[in-house]
């Protein structure tokens, strides 16, 4: 751990106007996640997760309050900047998977690095660690249509961390998938934390929350509560893994 928390929000709050009419997506968020953690964003529909996560990873920005990122202020970066950072420093997991389906997988997971403008053999050599992480080294000239739910989302997995980010955002990663699919991808989280990954999830789902070390629980807008916790495995929890 270091001497600062990884991310830090102090005040965050997030206004939306549409037709005059203000909404209160956030108000008032004060939070810290540490180089290591493992915390997950838990609450109903539509108190705030999803919006929480996309100022975490700078898709967009708070109407109030002070966000840092590995000590720098959020609010001093240009958009070619946020762009740059998030590229470097974040690895998203989307619901929707969100691969291109006219690039082959391991055309999907060399594209962060190709933005980045990485070198041909360092690219090689990362995305085949990356799939081979996941368990797709064998799929990399294949399709997103040809692969399964669970093995998209493994992609997308692949994908967010070859540039190897200082956290991981994941948002409702099994949102997509059946049982057996999303209790892959949920160890393949808690393997990926277990070797020193940063990870910020959300998730509407208690079952997945508690594999986290600390809940953050949000209710309209609001942290209600956190609970830090001893993290439970998927056996533990009730699940059979398959």
């Amino acid at each position: 751990m270091t001497d600062h928390a990884l991310i830090r929000l102090d005040g965050v709050g997030k206004v939306f106007l549409a037709e005059e009419v203000e909404t209160h997506a956030l108000s008032n968020i004060n939070l810290s996640i540490l180089r290591g953690e493992y915390v997950a964003i838990a609450g109903p529909s539509g108190c705030g997760k999803t919006t929480l996560l996309s100022i975490l990873g700078l898709l967009d920005s708070p109407t109030s309050g002070r966000y840092l990122l590995d000590g720098t202020p959020a609010e001093n970066l240009t958009a070619a900047q946020r762009a740059q950072v998030r590229n470097q420093a974040i690895g998203f997991v989307f619901q929707a998977f969100n691969l291109i389906g006219d690039l082959s997988v391991y055309e999907n997971v060399e594209l962060p690095l190709t933005y980045r403008g990485t070198g041909a053999a360092e690219r090689k050599e990362r995305v085949q660690e990356s799939l081979e992480r996941v368990g797709l080294a064998h799929r990399t000239r294949h399709y997103p249509n040809q692969l399964s739910g669970g093995q998209q989302q493994r992609v997308a997995v692949a994908r967010a961390i070859v540039g190897r980010p200082l956290i991981l955002l994941a948002d409702e990663p099994t949102g997509n998938l059946d049982s057996r699919n999303g209790n892959a991808v949920m160890e393949l989280l808690e393997e990926l934390h277990d070797d020193g990954a940063t990870i910020c999830m959300v998730t509407h789902d208690p079952r997945y929350s508690h594999m986290a070390g600390r809940t953050v629980h949000l209710f309209d807008g609001q942290i209600v509560s956190e609970d830090q916790v001893q993290r439970h495995t998927l056996e533990r929890v009730g699940f059979d893994a398959g």
